[in-house]
């Protein structure tokens, strides 16, 4: 937690913060989250309970042991800010996806106590299920490979406090000479599923509509619950997308934007310390503090300088083929090498690092994709400013020729 000045020690202050820190991370655990951090957010879960619950419909459950932000996504398949292994970094595939969802299943069945490998082989045993054979799915233990994907499951757990580990290390467990042990918390996984309907209520036969009807919100046909859900659905896209498009809401939603806009960003603004940049395009929440946010820009390293100065290269036209940013990064990898890591100029080098910028700019909706064997990368408004604009050079007055003697007369007058 950060240092505390005066201004914290105000009541409003405070409980900004309290809302700033649950946003942040919707999931505290006592014990594992900072005990100064806990006790603020415990000593302000009412107020925080009733202010998500009027404004986004999100729920807050507090105890002694959690405190969870329940956030029903505005977008159940917007695929830009996933999950990611705490120590590498490295956003989950797919597979990993699956992997999460077998072992908390095991999990819940499990002892107070399990091992890694004895999770790994219920997660085998799990993976082995007809319904996911028939969907293409399968995984073993034979190779490193598996057994890192494994490694990062368990380290997403930890991170959440699923899991406390007791004894071991699981680079051990990687090289196959080794186990780790952990406690299980079955409190944190009742509370890890974020849904309007439990899962037992959705027909099997929905297929792939299945995590849409997750978080499907009957909205009942009267005036009052379809401006309440419009409330919702809007300040829920403020407060998790890093801009809001008018171009993508509904003809509904920018009609209700337009007339409660101020009420709307007031609201937000006084409880968690956002500050609305609107523009003709859209608006979007800033945070002073750059808190609230899980991809900064720009930011330290050499692949953030990287997609600001590829930023500033799309922004300046009306689309580029990703072939060109390549050729683009291999020019500055050669402009920077004294910066830059020496790997930058390595042959195909260009081919990842394009590829992670352009995964930073789409998380932060300045660019969209269009698909092709030579994607072409389109500027979107939010992005003009990482535009690099010609530096304008006015000429003191004095010093001007050719003007009239009106315009000097003026001038002697001031």
């Amino acid at each position: 937690m950060r240092g505390r000045t005066v201004a914290d020690d105000v009541p409003e202050a405070r409980r900004r913060r309290a809302a700033r820190l649950l946003l942040a991370r919707p999931l505290l655990v006592a014990g594992l989250t900072d005990a100064e951090t806990y006790r603020l957010v415990r000593a302000y879960a009412a107020e925080l309970r009733e202010w998500f619950d009027r404004e986004t419909g999100w729920q807050v459950v507090a105890d002694a042991h959690t405190v969870r932000l329940v956030k029903l996504t505005a977008d159940p398949h917007d695929g830009t800010h996933p999950a990611r292994d705490p120590r590498s970094r490295t956003p989950f595939s797919q597979q990993r996806y699956v992997l999460t969802c077998l072992a908390l299943a095991a999990l819940e069945r499990a002892d107070g106590q399990i091992t890694l490998g004895r999770l790994a082989e219920e997660v085998v045993t799990g993976a082995a299920e007809p319904a996911l054979a028939a969907a293409g799915f399968s995984f073993a233990l034979d190779r490193r490979e598996r057994r890192a994907d494994m490694v990062a499951v368990v380290r997403l757990l930890l991170h959440w406090g699923v899991l406390r580990r007791v004894a071991g290390d699981e680079e051990a467990y990687l090289g196959a000479g080794g186990d780790v042990l952990y406690d299980v918390d079955r409190h944190v996984i009742a509370g890890l599923l974020a849904a309007a309907r439990g899962p037992s209520m959705i027909d099997e036969s929905t297929g792939p509509g299945r995590l849409a009807a997750l978080t499907l919100e009957v909205v009942p046909d009267v005036d009052d619950a379809r401006n309440r859900a419009l409330r919702h659905r809007l300040t829920r896209l403020l407060l998790e997308q890093p801009v809001v498009y008018h171009d993508e809401l509904s003809e509904a939603e920018r009609a209700y934007l337009t007339s409660q806009r101020h009420a709307l960003l007031t609201r937000i603004t006084q409880f968690t310390g956002l500050v609305a940049e609107v523009r003709a395009e859209g608006i979007a929440m800033v945070d002073p503090e750059d808190e609230l946010t899980d991809v900064r820009m720009p930011a330290e390293g050499m692949q953030s300088h990287l997609t600001l100065l590829l930023a500033e290269h799309i922004a300046a036209g009306d689309g580029v083929r990703v072939s060109e940013l390549q050729r683009r990064t291999r020019e500055l990898a050669v402009e920077h090498q004294t910066y830059w890591r020496k790997h930058a100029t390595d042959p195909g080098a260009e081919v990842d690092l394009v590829a992670t910028a352009l995964e930073a700019l789409r998380a932060l909706k300045l660019i969209r994709v269009k698909p092709g064997a030579d994607p072409l990368v389109l500027p979107r408004p939010a992005i003009a400013r990482y535009a690099l604009a010609a530096p304008t050079i006015r000429e003191p007055a004095a010093r001007r020729v050719g003007t009239d003697k009106s315009e000097r007369s003026r001038e002697t007058a001031r």
